[in-house]
């Protein structure tokens, strides 16, 4: 196993996941509602009145930022090994996932273990277990 040292970018990291949880935190705080993106996108799907301003603020932000980051800093390139039916299966997978787990990664692993939720820290080993089970079988098998 090689690892790319010069990609180890950890005060990056640290200044990312800070503000990934002041968002979260923020949103919850002021808009009562958990940053979990499975369920921002499904409410903009149904929505209900006065709920769909924030949801859009929200995506906005994800879509925008990078947009924003590129003003100063050329955007890392983006590299797929895999091919489009593999990454049509994936998905698929991974809404079935957020279905069964009622949520995804983002909502369980932030926002529902900082909240100290056991079915987020029961859904956040399965969702970890199922990613190294599948690393592992695609990769050393």
């Amino acid at each position: 196993m090689n690892i790319a040292w010069q990609h180890f970018t950890p005060w990056a990291s640290l200044a990312g996941g800070m503000l990934i949880g002041l968002a979260a935190a923020l949103l919850i705080l002021f808009n009562g509602r958990i940053a979990g993106i499975s369920g921002i996108v499904g409410g903009l799907l149904r929505p209900r009145s006065g709920d769909l301003g924030w949801r859009i603020a929200f995506l906005a932000g994800l879509i925008g930022t990078p947009l924003l980051y590129r003003l100063w800093q050329a955007l890392p390139p983006v590299q797929i090994d895999a091919g489009t039916p593999a990454l049509i299966v994936a998905g698929l997978l991974v809404g079935v996932g957020v279905r069964y787990g009622a949520g995804c990664t983002s909502g369980h692993g932030v926002c529902g273990l900082s909240r100290l939720s056991a079915r987020s820290l029961a859904a956040t080993c399965a969702f970890m277990a199922a990613g190294f089970f599948t690393v592992y079988l695609l990769r050393h098998l």
